[in-house]
């Protein structure tokens, strides 16, 4: 497995571009602004096809390069959890005016618990992880030992509840399901720095 992140946007949000290089194939997770045609560029170099862009919820700075994506794949799907396709449909933020437009569209295909999104031999799990969002969808890899968590957690904090569609009950919940995975999962978070589930459990005063 190989993945790659490019980080852009307003908001410096994570894209990552997750391959089974032997296998040739490759999955776009998230769509910050400014980060994809990097990491289309860079699949196209190394020969990977990448049939799919998930998205793990529907924010702006989450899903404002998926016409980028689209551009270059045409027959490629855009797939998000259906509570969380709203925000695609009506993309902007809801706290205040974006200096650019974000192209409106609805899902090639919802994202649920328990699909298991397959990249060549690599298995992308999805959790369903609402609290940040409705509709958020993390995504764990068993056998890498690897979350990409998107908004649910970060090095040291989690993701906010205090927007007029998060749920802070349901965040708590969500967080309960990722620190049940092992220790030395590697956390891959919308926003920031790589952590694991170890370093959270221990010292993430949000978890406290």
């Amino acid at each position: 497995m190989k993945i790659h992140q490019n980080t852009g946007g307003l908001a410096a949000t994570n894209a990552y571009l997750i391959a089974d290089e032997k296998a040739g194939k490759a999955v776009l997770i998230d769509a910050p602004q400014n980060t994809i045609l990097a990491l289309i560029k860079l699949a196209r170099h190394e020969g990977w096809d990448i049939p799919l862009l998930l998205l793990t919820h529907g924010h702006w700075d989450h899903i404002s390069d998926h016409k980028i994506y689209t551009n270059h794949y045409p027959h490629g799907k855009v797939l998000i959890h259906q509570l969380d396709e709203p925000k695609l449909q009506r993309p902007g933020s809801q706290m205040y005016q974006l200096p650019y437009q974000i192209e409106a569209r609805s899902a090639d295909g919802y994202l649920v618990d328990g699909d298991v999104i397959k990249v060549g031999t690599l298995e992308l799990n999805a959790i369903f992880t609402p609290g940040h969002s409705p509709g958020h969808i993390a995504f764990y890899l068993e056998q890498q030992k690897l979350l990409v968590a998107g908004d649910l957690l970060f090095a040291g904090s989690i993701g906010r509840t205090d927007l007029p569609d998060s749920d802070p009950q349901a965040m708590r919940e969500s967080l309960q399901r990722a620190m049940a995975l092992p220790d030395e999962t590697v956390v891959r978070p919308g926003h920031g720095p790589a952590t694991n589930i170890g370093t959270e459990r221990r010292s993430n005063p949000f978890l406290a």
